[in-house]
């Protein structure tokens, strides 16, 4: 007997092409043994090499897994946005598809959203072998986050979650651009919990989440829930202006009442190349937060579809 819920299971795919069939046979199979009446919505992500000619074959073995293929890379975010547009079941489950993310956390995650939970969240352990750039860019990111921003994210949080239907309705509502949806899922609020996991090893296949793509989504995420670093770059020009008039009167003060002249180029050079670069900060701040209202004034879509076999 099928379980008495509809479980929509949204999964990005880009350039996974050694790895998507041993991913979905491995889910497949779990959600066989617990009965789930499900949809599976793979996502290409404007893939270069043959992962969409991997889901094509794999939706013609089961009537059940439904695909999306974009018009060319858009991002993993677009590509959840695009999962939740599209689901249709009363609870939605996002994952990656790299078995980095643990199919054998679906049932507790489950259990968790008919305890009554709106949102059922992950925390990542991470792994021993993680290299130390990443565990230290990590922890970064979330101290930045958490003191930057007015939402609040748990170390470890990924885009591994299950949202009840009413959370994915009013996440679809959200105009917002450049997309994090991490950020916008804490923000909404409702009735949330958290699951650890240790995390998994790929099987097959680099991850796709470089250097730049990890620095241009901390940049993202802290810039859309607040104007704190705004207000902090305006409070550090107040000090840093504050310590500039002071030196100066107390430059004027020796030359007039000591006849001397203030000795130190060196130092006062090093001072004005110091004011320059926070000057340059800020406005390349300032060019961050005009740059996204710029982007969301086109109202251009997160993502195109090229393809689908929805109906």
């Amino acid at each position: 007997m099928s379980s008495d819920f509809k479980l929509s299971i949204i999964v990005p795919f880009f350039n996974e092409e050694s790895i998507i069939q041993d991913f979905v046979d491995s889910l497949v199979s779990l959600l066989l043994i617990h009965k789930y009446d499900y949809e599976l919505l793979l996502i290409d992500d404007g893939s270069n090499d043959h992962t969409l000619e991997k889901i094509y074959k794999i939706c013609l073995e089961n009537e059940r897994i439904k695909y999306l293929s974009f018009s060319r890379n858009f991002g993993h975010q677009a590509a959840l946005k695009a999962g939740l547009d599209h689901s249709i079941g009363d609870c939605v489950l996002s994952m990656d598809g790299d078995l980095e993310h643990p199919i054998e956390l679906i049932p507790a995650m489950i259990s968790k959203w008919q305890d009554g939970f709106e949102v059922v969240n992950t925390l990542r352990k991470e792994h021993s072998s993680l290299g130390l750039f990443k565990r230290l860019s990590s922890k970064l990111f979330y101290s930045l986050m958490n003191f930057l921003s007015d939402i609040e994210l748990k170390e470890g949080s990924a885009d591994f979650r299950l949202l009840d239907r009413k959370v994915v309705n009013v996440t679809k509502s959200l105009p917002e651009t450049p997309l994090f949806i991490r950020g916008m899922v804490s923000w909404l609020g409702f009735k949330q919990t958290e699951i650890s996991y240790e995390q998994g090893l790929r099987t097959a296949g680099d991850s796709k989440f470089t250097k730049r793509k990890m620095v241009n989504f901390s940049i993202s995420g802290i810039s859309s829930f607040s104007i704190k670093p705004l207000r902090l770059s305006l409070v550090i020009g107040l000090v840093i202006a504050s310590l500039s008039m002071l030196y100066g009167c107390y430059a004027v003060y020796i030359k007039i009442f000591t006849d001397t002249s203030v000795d130190g180029w060196a130092s006062l050079l090093a001072t004005v190349s110091f004011l320059g670069g926070i000057q340059m900060l800020m406005f390349g701040l300032l060019g961050e937060y005009l740059g996204r209202l710029f982007i969301s004034s086109k109202n251009r879509p997160s993502y195109v579809i090229r393809e689908t076999n929805l109906n």
